[in-house]
């Protein structure tokens, strides 16, 4: 076979296939070809000597705001891609029904990155985010437009993985749980996933729990107090545990208020490791204390997480969570999607949203990436 694209001498880290050695990539038609090693090219193959590095599935980050010129929270995707490595944005609720198709339009499908979304059951979705004006759209239950979100979903099914709500005390006010309760009905119309936004109470973190379905993403999931998983006496909170016993999905969702590493210690102490790790990128924390995807493996990293773990965490774990089998993975066939990583020795200092810094010697960087079969490394097009 001649080959478009091989990534070779690399150490592939592929978990969907409990792969991790020093082998090469292939890609032919925008798709994984082939994984093994001396694979050979041809005159017309672009062969890259990565060798030394990590070579991974393309990043998939489940939660990011990439609803750029759109939304005042929106980032560009293309641009956070070159840093962080991000090969699948996540888009997790900056559009709702009533301006997804200029989303669709004028940012989804002119991007070289994959972006996916979470529609918002409100129909603006998330339009007061900002350094001067904070509305938390949940609040007003008049913009909850349930008949809007099926039909939007099931005209867009091909970028449109779940609906999006966002309740607790900053987003959604005095409305408590109903957001959820509206939004879980969309869900149920459409037959898709639902993410659940958490912060203050109420509501209680435990009544999210109780609502959610297998398959249902709590995102915010490594919160700090109050609303968080962590029990009086440091434990896990039985809910928790009861919830992921029936499928319900833990994504951190780092962002400017949602992660702190006192929070993640129990966590990971209790043996209970998130099931994916997102950003929660946008405007506001891009630069502190989230930054990007690779800084937020990063502190998993550096607070003891198996590094296999949390690559698992961030290609086939998100994979399954979008029901996109095609994503986060080397398997043939597969997207042709893959980022290249290195962990740099140093000294760097990491922040969560409460002001605690965490000192470390070691960090994950993104080193390029390969978009559909073909090099994107940072500061080129493809």
């Amino acid at each position: 076979m001649s080959y478009d694209l091989i990534l070779r001498g690399g150490r592939v880290v592929d978990p969907s296939q409990k792969l991790d050695a020093v082998t090469d990539v292939a890609f032919k038609d925008g798709k994984v070809a082939e994984v093994g090693s001396g694979l050979k090219a041809s005159a017309n193959s672009d062969v890259r000597d990565v060798s030394g590095r990590i070579v991974s599935p393309g990043l998939i980050d489940l939660h990011t705001h990439v609803y750029w010129g759109g939304t005042s929270l929106g980032i560009d995707a293309e641009e956070f891609c070159r840093t962080s490595g991000v090969t699948t944005a996540i888009d997790t609720g900056s559009a709702g029904p009533g301006n997804f198709a200029g989303f669709r339009k004028h940012v989804i499908e002119p991007s070289a990155v994959r972006i996916l979304a979470y529609l918002h059951i409100s129909f603006a979705g998330i339009y007061g985010f900002s350094k001067r004006v904070m509305v938390g759209e949940s609040e007003e239950l008049r913009l909850m437009a349930p008949l809007d979100a099926v039909d939007v979903i099931n005209a867009n099914r091909d970028l449109i993985v779940g609906v999006k709500v966002r309740v607790g005390r900053h987003a959604a006010g005095n409305s408590g749980i109903v957001p959820l309760d509206i939004a879980l009905q969309v869900a149920n119309e459409v037959g898709l996933p639902l993410m659940a936004h958490i912060d203050f109470p109420p509501p209680s973190y435990e009544e999210v729990l109780a609502r959610l379905r297998p398959g249902d993403v709590l995102t915010h999931a490594f919160r700090p107090f109050p609303n968080t998983p962590v029990s009086p006496q440091g434990g896990v909170k039985p809910e928790v545990l009861d919830a992921r016993k029936r499928g319900v999905i833990f994504d951190i969702g780092h962002g400017m208020g949602s992660f702190a590493f006192k929070t993640a210690r129990s966590m990971l102490a209790s043996g209970f490791q998130p099931d994916t790790i997102s950003s929660d990128v946008h405007s506001l924390c891009m630069e502190g204390p989230a930054f990007d995807l690779v800084t937020t493996m990063s502190k998993f990293l550096c607070l003891g997480m198996n590094f296999n773990d949390i690559i698992a965490s961030v290609t086939i774990n998100a994979a399954k969570a979008l029901q996109r089998p095609e994503l986060g993975s080397f398997k043939p066939g597969s997207a042709g999607d893959a980022t290249v990583l290195s962990i740099k020795d140093g000294r760097f200092d990491y922040v969560d949203v409460v002001g605690e810094h965490l000192a470390s010697d070691r960090k994950i960087v993104s080193e390029g990436v390969v978009l559909g079969g073909r090099w994107w490394h940072p500061g080129t097009n493809v």
